[in-house]
């Protein structure tokens, strides 16, 4: 049985994480950001946060600044990743949690995501 769409995927795992908000990965098929904020942040403002690690970035040798990290921005700009699903919930405790699912992943080690 082949794995779930990235948008179900993604929708079935915010869902998860409702009760919790806890910013753990799913462990599923693909690859994914995760973003957890207090009330009222929005799936750009997810976008912005991880998309902001590109200032960590090191496109000549292909890696982070040491201490930095840089694999949310490298999974969003990944060229070979063609799908995209991406799901919001507002958890019980009234913060955010966004997690978007790429297909194929990306971020891959040694690898330049563009």
């Amino acid at each position: 049985m082949s794995p779930p769409p990235p948008l179900v995927d993604a929708r079935r795992y915010a869902h998860r994480r409702k009760a919790d908000c806890e910013l753990v990965h799913s462990g599923g098929p693909y690859g994914e950001n995760i973003f957890e904020g207090s009330a009222g942040y929005t799936p750009a403002d997810a976008v912005d946060d991880w998309v902001s690690e590109r200032r960590y970035y090191d496109y000549h040798s292909s890696s982070c600044v040491p201490g930095q990290a840089c694999g949310h921005y490298n999974q969003v700009v990944w060229a070979d990743s063609v799908h995209l699903g991406c799901a919001q919930v507002t958890c019980d405790d009234g913060d955010t949690f966004v997690t978007c699912n790429y297909d194929p992943p990306g971020n891959v080690d040694g690898q330049r995501p563009y």
